[in-house]
C-alpha cells in the first residue's frame, strides 16, 4: 500500500482539464483505500497539476437583518444622528469607522468602503432577493442568486465539490440555471456535513449509478427529461463528494487549534475559516451568514454582542487569505440588505432605511484603504457618487471576470441578463 510520502494516484482528465464522473469513480475504485493514509496537502498537491484550477473566487459575508451604517462604516461623530457609538481611526489615513470594529480598523488598508449605496427595497424578503440577484422580485420571473451565477460562470465543470456553498443558512437558489448550481448548505460550520462517507465500496456505487441511469432512461424519453436530469445531477454530485478527498475542507478539526482560536469560536468565525478552506480547495463561491442585525430596539446592547465575532472573523479571514496568497484572487464582500434610519426610535433602535447603506469590498483588484461616495452630515441622504444595486453587481462581475450583460434563458422563456442595468464602480479598483 502507498504511504503518505508517495505520489497520489494519477487522474485521467478530459480535453477541458476536468475529471468526468465515471473517470473519477474508476480512479476512486482503485485509490480510495490509499486516500485514507494521505494528508490533505498531499492530495491537494496531486490535484493541482491535473485539475483545472480556479483562478478567481468570491466570499460573501452576509449580515442578515440590515446593519446600521452609523454603527459600522459611516459613523457621524458630533451629529444628532450619531447615537451612542463613537468613531475610531483606522490604518487608512483619514478614514473612521464605528468604535466596536477594532480589528477591521487595523485592516482597512485592504478594504474599500462604499458609503453611498441606495435602493428602494425596505422589506427584508424583497431586499434580500435584490441584494442576492441584482433584481427586485417581479411576477413570474425567478432570478438566480449571484452565488449560482458565479458557480456557473467560473466554476469548473464536473468539480468534485459544490461550486457554491452557503454556511449557517440557506441562500437564494439557482432558479433556471439548474440544480447543479444550487447552494450546498452547511448549517453548522463547527462540524463536517452529515453523511459524507461512502455507503458502499466505490465499485459498487458505480454499478448502482449505472443501473439508475438505465432505469430512468424510459422516463427521460417519456417527457420527464428535465426531472431525470436534475435527479441524475444530484446523484452524480453526491457520489463525487463522497469519493473526494477535498471534502476534508469541511473538517475544521484538521486545522491547528491556534488557527481556530484566532478566527474565534463563534459560528461566524468558524464559518469564515471554513470559507477560506473551501476557496483553497477550489470552491468558487462561499456565503457566510451572520444573523440578528434587525436592531429595531436596544440596538447598542445587541450590537455589542453581534459585532465582535464578525469584526474578528472578517479581519482574520482577510489576513489569512492575504498570507496564503489567496486574497488577490478572491473577492470578499461584506453587506446586508439595507441600512438603518438616522433617527433613533422610542425603543432605542433604528428602523429599516434602504435610501442609504454601506458595503465593504476587498481582494481581487479592489483598491483598499479608500472610501467611495458620501452621505450628508446626518447620514440621511447620499450626496456624492450614489451607487445602485445593479452598479454594485456590475462591480462584482468586473472583479470576477464575468460579463454582466450575458443573457441566459429564463424560466418564462425569454433571455435575461445577469445584470440588466448599471455600471461598475471604477473607483473601487
Amino acid at each position: 500500500m502507498s504511504t503518505p510520502s508517495q505520489p497520489c494516484v494519477k487522474v485521467r482528465v478530459d480535453s477541458r482539464g476536468t475529471v468526468s464522473r465515471r473517470g473519477f469513480l474508476r480512479w476512486a475504485t482503485g485509490g480510495t483505500a490509499v486516500l485514507a493514509g494521505l494528508r490533505w496537502s498531499d492530495c491537494l498537491g496531486a490535484f493541482a497539476g491535473e485539475l483545472k484550477k480556479q483562478d478567481r473566487a468570491c466570499i460573501l459575508l452576509w449580515m442578515a437583518g440590515g446593519p446600521s451604517q452609523f454603527e459600522t462604516f459611516d459613523p457621524k461623530p458630533g451629529a444628532p444622528t450619531q447615537g451612542p457609538t463613537r468613531a475610531i481611526a483606522t490604518n487608512a489615513p483619514g478614514v473612521q469607522i464605528a468604535e466596536h470594529w477594532t480589528n477591521l480598523a487595523r485592516a482597512l488598508k485592504d478594504v474599500a468602503v462604499i458609503r453611498s449605496m441606495t435602493s428602494k427595497e425596505g422589506n427584508h424578503g424583497r431586499a434580500t432577493y435584490l441584494l442576492h440577484t441584482s433584481y427586485p422580485p417581479s411576477g413570474g420571473i425567478v432570478h438566480p442568486g449571484f452565488g449560482s451565477t458565479v458557480a456557473r460562470e467560473i466554476g469548473p465543470a464536473d468539480f468534485d465539490l459544490p461550486s457554491f456553498v452557503s454556511i449557517s443558512g440557506p441562500s437564494v437558489g439557482p432558479s433556471f440555471l439548474g440544480v447543479r448550481h444550487a447552494p450546498f448548505v452547511v448549517t453548522d460550520p463547527t462540524k463536517p456535513p452529515d453523511n459524507l462517507s461512502l455507503p458502499v465500496p466505490a465499485s459498487r456505487l458505480e454499478r448502482r449509478l449505472g443501473l439508475l441511469e438505465e432505469l430512468e432512461a424510459p422516463l427521460a424519453r417519456s417527457g420527464a427529461a428535465s426531472l431525470v436530469h436534475d435527479h441524475r445531477t444530484l446523484y452524480q454530485q453526491t457520489a463525487q463528494m463522497a469519493l473526494s478527498p477535498r471534502t476534508r475542507a469541511f473538517d475544521l478539526d484538521r486545522e491547528p487549534e491556534k488557527v481556530r482560536e484566532t478566527y474565534g469560536r463563534s459560528a461566524f468565525g468558524q464559518g469564515c475559516l471554513m470559507a477560506r478552506r473551501l476557496v483553497e480547495a477550489g470552491v468558487s463561491f462561499v456565503e457566510v451568514q451572520s444573523t440578528g442585525w434587525d436592531t429595531h430596539g436596544n440596538e447598542l446592547p445587541s450590537l455589542k454582542k453581534l459585532i465582535p465575532p464578525v469584526d474578528r472573523g472578517t479581519a482574520v479571514l482577510l489576513a489569512d487569505l492575504k498570507e496564503r496568497g489567496l486574497l488577490h484572487k478572491t473577492l470578499v464582500i461584506w453587506m446586508g440588505e439595507f441600512g438603518r434610519t438616522p433617527r433613533i426610535n422610542l425603543t432605542a433602535g433604528r428602523d429599516h432605511y434602504p435610501h442609504v447603506f454601506n458595503v465593504a469590498l476587498a481582494g481581487l483588484g479592489v483598491r483598499g484603504g479608500r472610501v467611495v461616495g458620501a452621505t450628508d452630515k446626518l447620514g440621511a441622504e447620499v450626496v456624492e457618487r450614489p451607487v445602485t444595486v445593479p452598479d454594485l453587481f456590475c462591480t462584482f462581475c468586473r472583479a470576477l471576470g464575468i460579463d454582466p450583460r450575458k443573457e441566459n434563458q429564463s424560466n418564462v422563456g425569454r433571455p435575461l441578463k445577469i445584470v440588466e442595468t448599471g455600471a461598475a464602480v471604477r473607483e473601487v479598483f
